[in-house]
């Protein structure tokens, strides 16, 4: 590519670069996205198990995590709506979308993750963009006329770049960080990175015996390295226990806040808030210092509080009757109360314990997957 005043190269082919590229060629740049796959998109091929989970079904600010201003995220996320987001797939693109409604995001109607690469892709050579696989970027420098950048094929000449080469997150994708190393050479301040979205781990794993279990839940984070302040982030999802600690939507969703660096934290870490629900001492928690506790299920404490409140079933078949038989046996057990206890039988203060295990039980952690598992990087 000769120096060119309007022309633009791109560098990573994931939806972040594949778009960038389609829309600086349909403003009527002279557009080369490089890519060092053979194929590009692999994030988005192995997203939402392999379906691809491509928008939420709606938008909340306060789910979205940043150590700068909250007032730039909210820019950010008006600069394109979510309903325009949706016609640019479904219009544009073709791509018809579904919502999962116990998830609340929104798939293919295909289900294949495949579709939404090769069809953005499709797009983006549509609107012109030349993209290049197999290719890897050097460095990049600035020239009389613009950047120069080094590629192991040679050297290629453009007024613009944009640098979309992700984090360090599944790095089989292709992310190992050169973006980051680039820009840090260029004199940028690249501040920790650390691994978002990802599994939490437990060592010991004192719960293995439940692995495989899944079911929904609410998680409440104390404590953490909130920014700006935030004392309190709340979560509701799907949850799994692994052989290695927990995962799901829930656990991913507040791992942002448990492993983060804590810049703005006026607090330590520490372990998590004491429990004696557990013959074991307490674990420590992450770097960013969070307590988490987990509401089990779908009741919340008023309607567990009903359903201990009177009658002659034994406590134990009621929490059988609402969460997984495993689970319910071990913070049956956990709660202290008498196996042969029925519901009438409860004393205040067994009741008081029951529904604090059952809705704000103290979930230990001791670490995450890192960059392997995680699915972005912070």
């Amino acid at each position: 590519m000769t120096t060119h005043q309007r022309s633009v190269v791109v560098v990573g082919a994931g939806a972040a670069g594949i778009i960038a590229a389609g829309f600086a060629a349909r403003a009527g740049a002279k557009v080369q996205l490089l890519e060092r796959t053979k194929d590009g998109g692999r994030k988005i091929l192995i997203s939402g198990g392999g379906r691809c989970n491509i928008l939420p079904s709606a938008v909340d600010p306060a789910q979205f995590i940043t150590q700068s201003s909250p007032h730039i995220v909210k820019q950010i996320l008006r600069s394109w709506p979510l309903a325009e987001q949706r016609a640019f797939f479904e219009e544009e693109l073709g791509i018809p979308l579904k919502l999962e409604e116990e998830s609340g995001k929104l798939f293919p109607v295909s289900d294949k993750a495949r579709d939404v690469r090769d069809g953005l892709l499709d797009w983006a050579r549509k609107q012109g963009a030349e993209i290049t696989f197999g290719v890897s970027v050097i460095g990049v420098r600035p020239s009389d006329s613009g950047w120069r950048i080094a590629t192991d094929l040679g050297e290629i000449s453009a007024s613009k770049v944009i640098l979309a080469t992700g984090g360090l997150s599944v790095p089989q994708t292709g992310s190992d960080g050169t973006g980051l190393k680039i820009l840090e050479l260029l004199g940028h301040t690249i501040n920790p990175t650390y691994p978002a979205l990802a599994p939490l781990t437990l060592t010991p794993h004192r719960y293995a015996h439940l692995a495989g279990i899944s079911l929904p839940v609410t998680i409440r984070v104390e404590g953490s390295a909130s920014p700006r302040g935030r004392k309190a982030f709340r979560t509701t999802g799907g949850f799994l226990v692994t052989h290695r600690g927990w995962s799901g939507p829930a656990a991913l969703n507040v791992s942002h806040l448990t492993l983060s660096p804590s810049p703005a934290s006026d607090l330590t870490p520490g372990p998590p808030s004491a429990s004696d629900l557990t013959p074991q001492p307490p674990l420590p928690c992450g770097r960013g210092g969070a307590h988490l506790f987990v509401s089990w299920g779908t009741l919340s404490r008023a309607e567990w509080e009903r359903e201990l409140t009177g009658g002659t079933k034994l406590v134990a078949n009621v929490l059988k009757q609402h969460l997984p038989e495993r689970l319910a046996e071990v913070l049956f057990a956990e709660s202290g109360v008498p196996t042969d206890r029925t519901v009438a039988q409860l004393r205040k203060e067994e009741r008081t314990k029951l529904l604090d295990t059952l809705t704000s039980w103290p979930l230990p952690y001791t670490g995450d997957e890192g960059y392997k598992k995680a699915e972005v990087t912070g």
